[in-house]
């Protein structure tokens, strides 16, 4: 892994977000992975996020996501201001990139889906898990439109996996659930029921300083969805998590998160109404002094050493494209 110095990182970060410039880069994971695992390329393992949290604690001042939107209103963001956000409430948040958050002393916000916490499994997990047990062979998949495809190598499970998901996303909640449900089957073994939190891990999370922030009970697609259930995701979900926690969320998380696309201005009404301080959506981009608190972008590291991590938070900083929902 190529490596570089904490003061020259430092420099780097101050010159690009020198105080008073008010940028906050907010970065956005899902899990983190033991090992690398080839079907999912771009999750990060344990040793690649440890290497990402040291620059982040080196180099940037990380501050809670409420905080960091509030600061970000008034003008008062400190230089190298930069937040850090993991959605959906996987176990790997509590067992792998917690111990690295209180080793580095980063604070960081976990959006919760609270109904697939304890044994349940997200349909994306679904088609990852089902994908990777399949035998060799032809599999039919025109039901979702993708025709009939030869499963084979890593290559191909890997495509069929990016495929399947984008497929699958939009479809009505309940047509997805029972497709993915058909697909398990198809894999002839049991699929992991254990990829996500539960209720203790998130309390334990949230005694160790962690923010768990809202993302509604089942993920849907609020856009795709009637304003009374969107209303109901939304504050059942926030319900749930103040039981769970023993403190109301501070922040939320739109579900996919596209805006206009995942959800709309009216969706953005809904979680301030709810009692949200702030909301982040998947708009690439760095959150500057005009962003909206309840559609602040965000953005996925990808980068594969310190060098190149600090290079993307570099660039990033021209990257203030203001994308919100109508």
């Amino acid at each position: 892994m190529i490596r570089i110095s904490r003061p020259i990182a430092r420099w780097f970060v101050q010159a690009r977000y020198p105080s008073g410039t008010n940028l906050l880069p907010i970065l956005m994971y899902h899990r983190v992975l033991a090992e690398p695992d080839p079907l999912q390329p771009d999750v990060p393992h344990q040793a690649l996020l440890a290497e990402q949290f040291k620059t982040l604690a080196s180099a940037f001042n990380v501050l809670p996501l409420h905080e960091a939107a509030a600061l970000l209103q008034n003008g008062g963001l400190p230089p190298g201001a930069a937040c850090i956000t993991f959605d959906d409430g996987y176990r790997d948040n509590h067992d792998l990139a917690l111990p690295l958050l209180l080793e580095h002393k980063l604070p960081a916000t976990v959006f919760v889906a609270t109904g697939y916490l304890n044994g349940g499994r997200m349909f994306n997990d679904s088609v990852v898990e089902t994908v990777r047990r399949l035998d060799t062979g032809e599999i039919d998949l025109t039901r979702v439109g993708l025709g009939k495809r030869l499963v084979s190598d890593v290559a191909s499970r890997r495509t069929l996996i990016s495929d399947l998901t984008r497929a699958v996303k939009y479809l009505d909640p309940v047509e997805r659930d029972a497709f993915c449900e058909d697909l398990c089957r198809r894999a002839g073994s049991h699929l992991p029921t254990d990829l996500m939190m539960d209720d203790r891990q998130v309390k334990a999370m949230s005694d160790a300083g962690i923010d768990i922030g809202g993302h509604t009970v089942h993920h849907p697609i609020l856009a795709r969805i009637d304003a009374a259930t969107a209303e109901h995701e939304i504050e059942t979900n926030r319900d749930q998590i103040t039981t769970l926690t023993g403190k109301p969320p501070l922040c939320f998380a739109y579900p996919n998160g596209k805006p206009n696309l995942d959800y709309t201005s009216a969706h953005a009404r809904m979680v301030c109404k709810a009692g949200f301080q702030a909301a982040v959506s998947t708009a690439v981009g760095v959150a500057s002094d005009d962003a909206d608190p309840f559609q602040l972008p965000r953005f996925m590291p990808r980068e594969r050493s310190a060098a190149q991590f600090v290079a993307r938070m570099v660039r990033m900083a021209t990257h203030r494209h203001r994308q919100v929902a109508d």
